[in-house]
């Protein structure tokens, strides 16, 4: 039941939670090894106190002083190595499994998940939370359930040996406990204004690095600096806040348990002059003091710090809760014709994005889409593919409904260019192997000569070894559209999307690319994402988008006959292109 809570309440493993457990039973047993010690005070204080009251003289036998001390410093060693082996390597092994958990749950969560979600955030998650939770498990939880354990122990003991002088003693302790869970819920609001101060600051700051030189270019660093100067401000004081708000509890509560001592030091006197308890007792209930208030006192720090994590736990959590897609991952298709029947759609609950969309992206044939910035067009290709699912009616492929299917298994049939191209911090050779996994190099060299990339490839340093920076830093636009539609050419893919695949391109790396592209969607199924019309002239079917709705379809001829806005789309280009300075 105990490993049950941990698992829910922390997000742990079977493993990690069973390892807690035998963490926080060494770190009880550490505790109570440290009071040993005052065993042996005690003994030497009544062989030296006993004389003075008139008792017999105890002879002092050095050899077994010795002993006993050489046995406590051995049982302190053996609990302190058990203790450490359970509490960090295993705190460590599981932080591990904690990231590596957490990333394979985003590897299968649909893409939509991430649209919804800053990056940053994601990132904060899976490396600043886990390096905090790392301290929660190796330190606070393990030695406040710990100190809780060995207090209970202990207080039984001290019980037994006069009831009075222990409840003058251990008073203080949820006195304590109790001021410090009173302000739960000013610690966890000032857990939660840090945390979104970070993610405002770390969204800053990559925004400056990723817009640098727009922001030289304009002379706009003071003004920028000036902006991030408020945020880490903001960040300062938001943190003071938070540590107040959680030191405040846990100072009061050890200004608490300081009044112990001191009752148990007024309360015993007065037994002492009753004649109801000896100087020795007393002597020993305030050793007892000087170790037992230590543990509590850490205890309440680290249950501070505890409350503090919930927020960073909560946050995991959230990702390991999300529901991942469970669909068919065996399933037959009847060819590869994307059909869209009365699809509608919108993001988070909003107004329609897409209305009653019908339309077949037949194989074998390139279907355009077209449209209006804003119409829907990049939104009906991610539906295609799956990227989200229709509020209502259908999208399948090969008359199998998407929704039906398992997203991984899926893509295995898509070939996608973005008009964003994300490029890795590899050699050009492994970035278009990317499309292809198992790829060889002449395969890999095929598919980047079809792209038309060999020319820049070429003359690079160490030719498709080079390494290329961050997405592809040392490539132009064009470049690194070009590496792109070489992966979606390696990959050869049955259904294939181009979301303005040859928008960086010039006119005569357009033709050549085309020409390419003409040699892989053979016998496929093709969507293209175009604002140029003379990309989409060869179609075979244009689906003109507007405001979210099928305004016509049909072939590019028919369409310019109809005198639609396919029609005044063209008609618009074309006087763009007459435009001159």
């Amino acid at each position: 039941m105990i490993s049950e809570y941990f698992i829910k309440r922390f997000g742990l493993t079977k493993k990690g939670s069973d390892n807690l457990i035998k963490g926080i039973i060494y770190t009880a047993l550490q505790n109570i090894s440290f009071m040993l010690p005052v065993g042996l005070y005690s003994l030497l204080l009544y062989m030296w106190i006993e004389p003075l009251m008139g008792g017999e003289i105890v002879d002092v036998n050095l050899g077994i002083f010795i002993g006993l001390i050489l046995i406590i410093l051995g049982i302190i060693f053996a609990f302190s190595w058990k203790q450490y082996h359970f509490v960090y390597n295993t705190t460590y092994t599981e932080s591990e499994k904690r990231r590596i958990n957490l990333g394979e749950n985003l590897r299968k969560l649909p893409l939509s998940f991430f649209e919804n979600r800053d990056l940053a955030d994601l990132t904060s998650t899976i490396m600043n939370d886990c390096t905090d939770l790392e301290h929660v498990f190796s330190h606070a939880i393990p030695q406040l359930v710990g100190s809780i354990l060995s207090l209970i122990l202990v207080s039984i003991g001290l019980f037994v040996f006069d009831w009075r002088l222990a409840i003058a003693l251990l008073w203080v302790v949820p006195v304590a406990f109790i001021i410090l869970m009173v302000s739960k819920k000013l610690i966890n609001r000032g857990s939660e204004i840090v945390m979104d101060d970070l993610l405002e600051c770390g969204d800053s700051m990559q925004e400056c690095i990723e817009s640098i030189r727009d922001i030289k270019s304009y002379n706009y660093e003071n003004e920028y600096l000036s902006k991030l100067t408020g945020i880490t401000s903001k960040i300062e004081h938001s943190r003071i806040k938070s540590e107040l708000m959680a030191s405040a509890g846990v100072i009061t509560g050890k200004v608490i348990l300081n009044l112990g001592v001191v009752s148990v030091i007024l309360f015993g006197s007065y037994l002492i002059m009753n004649g109801q308890v000896s100087i020795y007792t007393l002597l020993v209930f305030l050793i007892a003091s000087a170790l037992i208030y230590n543990p509590i006192e850490n205890g309440l720090t680290f249950l501070a710090e505890i409350l503090m994590m919930d927020i960073k736990i909560d946050r995991s959590k959230e990702i390991e809760n999300q529901v991942i897609d469970d669909g068919l991952k065996e399933y037959g298709l009847d060819g590869y014709d994307i059909e869209f029947k009365n699809v509608d759609f919108n993001y988070d609950d909003l107004k329609n994005v897409l209305s009653d969309i019908n339309f077949i992206a037949r194989q074998g044939e390139v279907t355009a889409l077209v449209g209006p910035s804003g119409g829907g067009k990049s939104t009906v290709s991610k539906l295609a593919a799956r990227f989200w699912d229709p509020v209502s009616g259908e999208v399948s492929l090969g008359g199998q409904n998407l929704a039906e299917l398992d997203c991984e298994k899926l893509l295995e049939n898509f070939s996608i260019v973005f008009q964003d191209v994300i490029l890795f911090n590899e050699s050009i050779m492994e970035n278009i192997r990317v499309g292809k996994k198992d790829a060889s190099d002449e395969e890999v060299i095929r598919a980047a000569k079809l792209a038309e990339c060999e020319e820049f490839i070429e003359k690079l340093p160490e030719g498709y070894d080079t390494v290329i920076g961050e997405n592809g830093e040392l490539l132009s636009g064009g470049q690194r559209q070009r590496i792109s539609i070489a992966r979606a050419l390696l990959k050869d893919a049955n259904v294939i999307l181009l979301d303005e695949a040859t928008s960086f391109l010039d006119v005569e790396n357009e033709s050549k690319i085309q020409k390419a592209i003409s040699t892989l969607i053979e016998n496929k199924t093709v969507i293209i994402i175009a604002h140029r019309m003379r990309t989409v002239a060869s179609a075979d079917k244009v689906v003109v988008l507007d405001d979210g709705r099928v305004v016509e379809q049909g072939r590019p001829d028919d369409l310019i006959s109809q005198d639609g806005l396919f029609k005044r789309m063209l008609d618009l280009q074309r006087l763009s292109g007459d435009w001159q300075i």
